[in-house]
């Protein structure tokens, strides 16, 4: 039995051999059914199709078919628009295991009538957790590319945008779709995109994360190069500046791109609010994430070399803190960092109602008790908790992932070099970024190269009556986004 299995699993090659190959499988069935004057058999996978449609259309309409059995005159009677009469073995495999059902005169014809049955388990369309916002829209993507696509185009309803599809993956054969606006895309980016995917030589491919990881520029870099969002509006935003977007089947987050480092601190519910607290709420998560890596970094470098740049009075508090503490400050600041790192991915892998409780609870046990130990000083808990806190600030999750890796190197720096560690670190830090690229664009943009046009959406937001133009870095086809014209202002009817 196992020899002649392997036998037929080889490469069919005709219409018989293939379905002898499928039907090793137990949920592929094959059925006999009088149509007309004749009779045909059915092929299909039983769990790949609804089997409500199956009776009530398929059945039905082949039972009560008064013609004689021709694939043909079948197709004209039931009411399947898609259905299609297949020769090519690869295409009769590939939509069977597609969710499709196969109608068949006898093995040796070699055509096959495919009619689509696939059956749709699909979640509703909920609200953004990742990217959750207070004001606008509350529409998040879901495990399904059509209506993931459908979400998309109810926002842009325009003929200008154009998807491609592309199949990746040699066993999960999954379709991936590139989105873009002929009329403002860059046709170099546009292309860029779709070789790097077409080119992709992998397995399978569960998730867009697998191609994000696949399409970087740079796969070594810690920073990510593409924005990868659940929410509909932040896509077509995308899309109208010129950029270009990739949906994979059974994920519920898009990738856009080409992208730079300020975009990722750049939260979209920042437009929904007026300009003036958008940027500076903007302003305050660069400081937090400043504040992030460095402040620990900083405290070991200080208290083991550079005590003396410490003010007296708050020298004396620092030495009070730490007069029953036996470690040195890497030690002290290692085994902090660690804990709320191990609290943090406790309450991620736990379920949310019990998650939240272990990170409260977990997080001011921990804390008092090493200090009342005597393990670590009271000021280094404040610090690293407010580090831990501002990690959080990043709108997107992935550029999150990188601030807390990045403390780790900049702690072993101040531990070896103090200070001058730190400034090395930050150099080397520095020089990455500059020859970072996110599809070929340079990766700091707008700070460098400087191009003062595409300051009015980075660090700051201006209004949008200032936001004429498209940003230089994606080189739109349609620079101009409105027409400049200029306000007057108009007397009241009472005036």
């Amino acid at each position: 039995m196992p020899s002649s299995r392997k036998a037929q699993q080889q490469e069919p090659c005709d219409l018989g051999a293939l379905i002898d190959n499928l039907h090793l499988s137990d949920d592929f069935l094959i059925t006999s059914c009088k149509s007309g004057s004749g009779s045909v058999s059915l092929i299909y996978f039983k769990t790949l199709i609804d089997l409500t449609i199956l009776k009530k259309h398929l059945l039905d309409g082949l039972i009560n078919d008064a013609k004689s059995a021709s694939l043909k005159e079948i197709q004209d009677t039931l009411p399947f628009v898609q259905s299609s009469i297949e020769t090519d073995l690869k295409k009769i495999e590939k939509k069977l295991l597609k969710g499709y059902a196969g109608i068949i005169e006898s093995r040796k014809s070699g055509e096959v009538l495919l009619v689509p049955m696939e059956e749709e388990n699909l979640r509703s369309i909920s609200v953004p957790e990742v990217e959750f916002s207070v004001i606008g829209p509350k529409q998040a993507f879901i495990e399904d590319l059509r209506t993931n696509i459908q979400l998309v185009r109810g926002r842009l309803p325009s003929r200008d945008l154009r998807i491609t599809y592309v199949e990746v993956g040699s066993l999960t054969k999954t379709t991936t779709a590139v989105l873009y606006l002929d009329a403002i895309a860059d046709k170099e980016n546009v292309n860029t995109m779709l070789q790097r995917i077409r080119d992709i030589e992998f397995d399978h491919i569960e998730d867009s994360s697998y191609i994000n990881q696949m399409i970087e520029d740079n796969t070594m870099s810690p920073f990510p190069q593409f924005i990868d969002t659940e929410r509909p509006d932040r896509v077509s935003s995308a899309l109208a500046e010129g950029k270009v977007a990739v949906f994979v089947d059974g994920s519920p987050t898009a990738i856009t791109g080409p992208t730079t480092f300020i975009e990722f601190f750049s939260a979209f519910d920042d437009y929904f609010s007026s300009w003036h607290i958008s940027s500076i709420f903007r302003m305050i998560r660069l400081m937090a994430v400043a504040f992030s890596i460095f402040a620990t970094a900083i405290y070991v470098a200080v208290l083991t070399y550079h005590s003396a740049l410490v003010p007296r009075d708050l020298l004396a508090t620092l030495i009070q803190s730490r007069e029953t503490v036996p470690f040195p400050p890497i030690v002290e600041a290692l085994f902090l960092e660690l804990a709320i790192e191990l609290l943090r991915e406790a309450g991620a892998r736990l379920p949310t109602k019990v998650g939240q409780t272990i990170g409260i609870v977990g997080g001011i046990v921990i804390g008092t008790a090493a200090v009342e130990a005597g393990l670590t000083s009271n000021i280094l808990v404040i610090i690293v908790a407010l580090s831990a806190l501002a990690s959080f600030t990043t709108p997107i999750y992935r550029i999150g992932n990188t601030i807390r890796l990045l403390r780790f190197p900049f702690m072993l720096a101040a531990q070896l070099w103090g200070l001058i560690g730190v400034a090395a670190v930050f150099g080397f830090l520095l020089v990455h970024l500059l020859g970072l690229t996110s599809m070929g664009r340079p990766y700091l943009e707008p700070l460098y190269p400087p191009r003062l046009a595409d300051f009015k959406d980075s660090v700051i937001r201006l209004p949008f009556n200032m936001q004429t133009t498209r940003p230089d870095l994606l080189r739109p086809g349609k620079k101009e986004r409105f027409r400049k014209q200029k306000v007057k202002q108009k007397k009241d009817i009472d005036d």
